[in-house]
């Protein structure tokens, strides 16, 4: 059985606060860069890309990031050299101020193979973590700069976050394992 903890309406928001506290931080979007793990937080990093550029009137690079190879919970094989995916990454992160974007803030272990691609493709002057939902449970020291909301869960629950891009419709629910 699932519960609906955040709505679309309320998803909207979260993302347009996410959006004015990105600019507030770094004081307006000049050399910002914005990277969306895969799959649903490139989709939320678009979003927030499309409100900067209403509120801001400049377009910020956006790319897609796909760390799968840098993952440490998936096995790999013996001379597996993990390279970053930079498909849809047609700028330089070099000095910029990157954001990265993902849906769910869990153990901390996507985040940090995440920085290790980012870090792959040059050395940007800071990253900083945008995510829709911080549940807890951290493994490794990471925390997010932007949340959207925080979810208090137990570990035998799952949250799910639905994306009308690809899931037809905004929402976050818990959902019990």
């Amino acid at each position: 059985m699932a519960k609906v903890v955040v709505d679309a309406m309320a998803m909207q928001r979260a993302l347009t606060r996410i959006t004015y506290e990105i600019i507030e931080r770094n004081k307006g979007v000049d050399d910002l860069v914005i990277l969306g793990i895969k799959t649903r937080g490139v989709y939320l990093a678009r979003r927030i890309a499309s409100r900067l550029q209403q509120l801001e009137n400049v377009t910020v690079p956006v790319g897609d990031l796909d760390i799968t190879s840098y993952r440490d919970d998936i096995e790999h094989d013996a001379d597996h050299d993990p390279k970053v995916s930079a498909a849809n990454i047609n700028f330089s992160v070099a000095g910029k101020k990157v954001i990265l974007v993902d849906d769910v803030l869990y153990t901390g272990r996507t985040i940090r193979a995440a920085m290790s691609a980012v870090m792959d493709l040059g050395r940007p002057k800071s990253i900083n973590l945008a995510v829709l939902v911080d549940r807890g449970h951290r493994e490794l020291p990471i925390r997010a700069d932007f949340v959207g909301k925080n979810i208090p869960s137990s570990q035998r629950e799952r949250i799910k976050v639905s994306v009308s891009e690809i899931d037809d419709r905004d929402a976050v629910e818990i959902q019990q394992a």
